[in-house]
C-alpha cells in the first residue's frame, strides 16, 4: 500500500490503522466528521503524509472527483448510531448501509483496487462456539442487520466495479481512544475515580482484542485477504468476563472492591463470544501480539493522560 483512504479515522480502530500505516510511510487521507472532538486520536506523525478531510458520512458523494486517483486501498470504519436507541432505528441503520455503498463508489472513483469494510460480531446474533464466517448469521439488532446487509451489498458492488472486497467482523475491542460507554473503558474510568461498580455474575466466555492488534488485522487483510471473504477478528483467546474485570481492577488499583454478581444479566445476553481466527491467520499471517494484561496497562495509562 502506498496511499489509503480511511473513514471513521478518529475512532479507536481507524486511528490505530492510520498510525500504523503512517509509520510504514503510507500516505493516509482521513475522512472525519466535521468538528470531531476526537481529532486528538490522530495526533501522530510517521513517515507517511496525513491529509484530513472533514465530511459527514451522509455526504460522501460530495467528495467525488476531489480526492484524486492516486489511492490504492479504502478502509471504511465510519458508522453512525452505534449505541443507544439508534442501534434499532431502521431508517438510521438504512442510512448507514447507503453510506457504505457510497464509500464503495468513492473508493472506485479515487482509484482504489481494494475496499475493506468493518463489520461486527452483532451480525451473528446469539450463538455458542467460536465465531467464523461459516456460521449462520441471524442478527437480532438493527445494527447487526445493517452491518450484515452492508457486508453483502458492498461485496456485490465491489465485484461489479472490479474491486477486491473484504469484511472484518470485529469482536470486543478495547484500547486507547475507546468510547467511555464500553464495558472496558467505563470500568477503567470508574475505577480511576475510586468508584465501586456493580457487575453481573460475569460468567460470559469472552474474547477481547487490543486496538493495535485489531488494526494490524485489518492491515493484514488489506495486504493479503482473499477477495470476497469475511474474516472474524479477535484475539482467539477465551476467558471469563469476570477475569477481564479483575485484570482491569489490578491494573488500576488491586485494593478496589468490584461488585461481581450484583446485577442481573441483560435481556438476550450473549454468553459466548470468541473468535475463530484460523482463517485470517492462514490467509494473511495475522497473529495477535498484545496480551490483555499488557493492553489494559496501556489503556489505563492512556486514560490517566486523557481524563
Amino acid at each position: 500500500m502506498k496511499s489509503v483512504i480511511i473513514t471513521g479515522a478518529t475512532g479507536m480502530i481507524g486511528s490505530h490503522v492510520a498510525k500504523l500505516l503512517l509509520d510504514q510511510g503510507v500516505n493516509v487521507t482521513a475522512i472525519i466528521r466535521p468538528m470531531s472532538e476526537k481529532m486528538r486520536n490522530l495526533d501522530h506523525y510517521g513517515e507517511g503524509k496525513l491529509t484530513v478531510v472533514e465530511c459527514s458520512l451522509w455526504d460522501l458523494p460530495t467528495l467525488r472527483d476531489k480526492l484524486g486517483w492516486e489511492h490504492d486501498t479504502f478502509f471504511h470504519f465510519g458508522w453512525g448510531y452505534t449505541f443507544g436507541t439508534g442501534r434499532n432505528d431502521a431508517p438510521k441503520q438504512e442510512a448507514n448501509i447507503k453510506a457504505c455503498l457510497d464509500a464503495v463508489h468513492l473508493a472506485y472513483e479515487a482509484g482504489c483496487k481494494t475496499f475493506i469494510g468493518a463489520g461486527s460480531q452483532a451480525e451473528f446474533g446469539i450463538v455458542s462456539g467460536k465465531l467464523s464466517d461459516e456460521l449462520p448469521k441471524d442478527p437480532i439488532t438493527g445494527y447487526g442487520i445493517a452491518k450484515l446487509a452492508a457486508s453483502k451489498l458492498s461485496a456485490l458492488e465491489c465485484r461489479n466495479l472490479g474491486m477486491r472486497q473484504n469484511w472484518g467482523r470485529i469482536l470486543s475491542c478495547y484500547g486507547p481512544g475507546d468510547n467511555d460507554y464500553t464495558m472496558v473503558m467505563s470500568a477503567v474510568r470508574s475505577m480511576l475515580r475510586g468508584e465501586r461498580m456493580q457487575f453481573t455474575p460475569a460468567e460470559q466466555v469472552w474474547d477481547y482484542i487490543f486496538a493495535e492488534d485489531c488494526a494490524r488485522a485489518f492491515i493484514s487483510i488489506a495486504e493479503s485477504g482473499i477477495d470476497q471473504k469475511a474474516y472474524t477478528i479477535g484475539s482467539g483467546e477465551e476467558r471469563l468476563l469476570k477475569d477481564y474485570i479483575y485484570a482491569i481492577r489490578d491494573a488500576v488499583d488491586p485494593t478496589l472492591d468490584v461488585g461481581i454478581g450484583e446485577r442481573e444479566y441483560n435481556e438476550n445476553q450473549v454468553m459466548h463470544l470468541v473468535a475463530d481466527i484460523t482463517e485470517i491467520t492462514a490467509d494473511t499471517g495475522f497473529v495477535p501480539q498484545v496480551s490483555f494484561e499488557e493492553g489494559i496497562r496501556r489503556t489505563v495509562e492512556w486514560a490517566r493522560e486523557n481524563p
